[in-house]
């Protein structure tokens, strides 16, 4: 049976920042739990300090290495969240993130959190999420 995906949005101002208030999920067949991804390089080095940007794209780049080790990509993700250090500048590069899920038809359950800091110091956001497939 394929997935089947159906928006579930009562008010529709988060659709315009790219996600979804919920989203139903029937008929897959594989449910996909990705740990907290950072801006860390293939040898667990962290990468980029202090540059907002550039941690955005390789914690991007990290979520669809999972995704696709699990025969998955961005489409499949459903629920992403979003922690990082400094909200405000995470603002100002949202659209790195958008501009990829956009790319991807896909407008995931989306939730940001502020907070104190993250396990690997310099760090300053950690994308988790979960996909079917």
């Amino acid at each position: 049976m394929a997935t089947q995906r159906t928006a579930v949005n009562p008010v529709t101002w988060s659709v315009d920042m790219g996600f979804n208030q919920g989203e139903v999920v029937s008929g897959q067949t594989r449910t996909l739990y990705l740990s907290g991804q950072t801006a860390m390089n293939a040898d667990g080095k962290p990468e980029h300090d202090g540059d907002m940007a550039a941690q955005l794209a390789l914690s991007i780049d990290n979520v669809e290495a999972v995704l696709a080790e699990a025969g998955m990509s961005l489409a499949n993700l459903v629920r992403l969240n979003v922690y990082t250090t400094d909200v405000d500048v995470l603002f100002r590069h949202y659209g790195v993130l958008a501009a990829r899920l956009g790319a991807a038809g896909v407008a995931p359950t989306t939730t940001m959190l502020g907070v104190t800091r993250l396990a690997i110091p310099g760090q300053l956001v950690e994308l988790e999420g979960t996909a079917v497939a």
